[in-house]
């Protein structure tokens, strides 16, 4: 095994969280294949540079927290990077139905005021939004809940 490409893979993991395929990736551009690459990814989740569950928790939580994305984004996000349900499944965790509830209410409420200059049939106002939020990732029962409730109280 390389020392210097371990080296500057670890650099690479160290930077920010990262998937396995992420550093397969990254090998193959240094030309490192096959047995090599999987002992070079064994080295740096033994050495705790490479963590699933890890990016997993730090991506949900993040993309919840900065981009206001729902689970369903996320969850489809994490599943096409590959990996397992288990981590997942940790990820997920990551966000609090609290403020899952309070995010997407407090979203809502100020797209609201947005489109509300321009739109003025409530009824194309609360499909807007419908759709807003559900493209954000949001589940549609809770969207539709949310929104009943902000157009119950205005």
């Amino acid at each position: 095994m390389d020392r210097l490409i371990l080296q500057k893979a670890a650099m690479y993991c160290a930077y920010q969280e990262r998937t396995h395929e992420e550093v397969r990736q990254r090998l193959r551009q240094w030309n490192v294949w096959g047995e090599e690459a999987d002992e070079l990814i064994a080295e740096l989740i033994s050495q705790n540079y490479l963590n699933e569950e890890r990016f997993a928790k730090s991506y949900a939580g993040g993309k919840f927290r900065v981009k206001g994305w729902g689970r369903r984004k996320i969850r489809q996000e994490l599943q096409r990077r590959g990996l397992s349900e288990y981590s997942i499944g940790q990820g997920m965790n990551e966000i609090e139905d609290q403020a899952y509830a309070e995010e997407l209410g407090s979203m809502l409420a100020k797209k609201k005021k947005q489109l509300e200059l321009r739109e003025t049939d409530r009824f194309k106002l609360k499909q807007k939004l419908a759709r807003f939020a559900i493209g954000k990732g949001y589940e549609s029962e809770l969207v539709w809940k949310i929104l009943e409730d902000i157009f119950g109280a205005s």
